[in-house]
């Protein structure tokens, strides 16, 4: 007989050390120069520079280490390669050929592993939804790398197309975790990924995006009214998992936290654009802090966890931290909701994420595997960060 091939190393071993380090040092740096307090980097001298490395840069490479599953050390390296080069870029010389070459070949090989996983593999439309989601990402990373920083209507584009997997991809850890953990209970959780539920919210996120991308401004209304119904309907779904059974796993309260944020986040951002009542700001921070720091962070913790010990609480202080992320979110967020802004808020809010995500490099490194193609692992795709199971 042949000897079994090796498993091929997630590619989430180098991209989640890599998305957590970026979060805990890059993106406070680019608030402490708004503030005059640290030496001034090219590509992080404006607030567009921030939004481009936290959407692009931080977002972008947790999306890698999920979405990308098993793949030959060689190619991950590669990749993660290209976006070393297209931060150092952007960092250091933005609208530079480094910059924008590099951020192209990130983007084209990230849209080439993964969209064909879910156009060729999954059978339901809802599962189909990540291809253009990614192919969306690829192409909004590959133009915001044209400019400084993503121009504001770009900006908001992105950060729907991120909100479109958090929904998905949330609901799609979440559902089958809490399930489980209802079992364990001797309970039964009748609500899991609820399809009608989740349809409905991807159609009318799809809407909402795509009047976003049209130049007419009566449209916004039009725009705000569907992202506030797409938030009450995850409001509903979040209700009916019944987060108040896991007061005992605080890896499932982690992420059912990142989804609350997801929910308040669509609410106010479809809010701010029906009228004149909140600040676009304040809304933008609560998807981008609240929801896509709480959910990334929750998902890297459990992700290596599960795969180097079968147990999303072997290192349970990590989820705590998380915490840590609310309150960064609340220091954008409430001041502007109240008018009452101050570079302490700035501070604070950079010093909770900084914290947080320091934390979980830390996790991350000492939970490394010294041997990435060992085959002693026997996780589930699901278990181990990839949602090849699900599509």
């Amino acid at each position: 007989m042949h000897p079994r091939k090796p498993r091929l190393p997630f590619a989430n071993v180098c991209f989640f050390p890599a998305a957590a380090l970026h979060a805990a040092l890059l993106l406070p740096w680019s608030v402490l120069t708004m503030l005059g307090l640290v030496p001034v980097l090219p590509g992080l001298a404006t607030p567009a520079g921030h939004a481009h490395e936290m959407l692009f840069g931080y977002a972008l490479a947790v999306v890698a280490g999920y979405l990308l599953g098993p793949q030959p050390l060689r190619f991950t390296l590669t990749l993660l390669a290209c976006w070393l080069l297209a931060r150092i870029g952007f960092l250091l010389w933005p609208d530079s050929w480094l910059a924008v070459g590099a951020n192209l070949l990130f983007a084209a090989g990230l849209v080439w592993k993964v969209v064909p996983r879910f156009v060729g593999a999954a059978k339901k439309w809802r599962n189909q939804a990540v291809a253009p989601v990614v192919i969306g990402l690829g192409l909004a990373s590959s133009v915001a790398g044209l400019d400084s920083g993503p121009a504001p209507q770009l900006r908001e584009q992105a950060l729907l197309l991120f909100a479109v997997l958090l929904f998905f991809m949330g609901g799609r850890i979440i559902a089958p975790a809490l399930a489980g953990h209802a079992q364990s209970e001797g309970r039964k959780l009748e609500a899991r990924v609820q399809p009608q539920i989740e349809g409905a919210v991807l159609i009318l996120l799809g809407l909402a995006l795509g009047l976003s991308l049209l130049p007419w401004a009566l449209l916004e209304r039009v725009t705000g009214g569907l992202l506030v119904a797409a938030g009450v309907l995850s409001a509903i779904r979040l209700l009916r998992w019944q987060p108040w059974h896991c007061r005992q796993r605080p890896d499932l309260l982690v992420l059912l936290l990142g989804y609350a944020w997801l929910t308040v986040g669509l609410l106010l951002f479809g809010v701010a654009l029906s009228g004149p009542w909140l600040p676009l700001s304040a809304t933008l921070h609560a998807l981008a802090v609240g929801a896509l720091g709480s959910l990334s962070f929750g998902v890297m913790a459990r992700t290596r966890l599960l795969f180097r010990f079968r147990d999303a609480n072997a290192r349970a202080w990590i989820h705590p931290c998380a915490l840590l992320l609310s309150a960064a979110a609340l220091a954008r967020v409430l001041p502007a909701l109240l008018g009452h802004t101050h570079p302490l808020w700035l501070l604070l809010a950079a010093a909770c994420w900084s914290s947080a995500f320091l934390a979980l490099a830390v996790l991350l490194w000492q939970t490394r595997d010294s041997h990435p193609h060992s085959a002693r692992h026997s996780m589930t795709d699901h278990d181990a960060g990839t949602p090849g199971r699900h599509a």
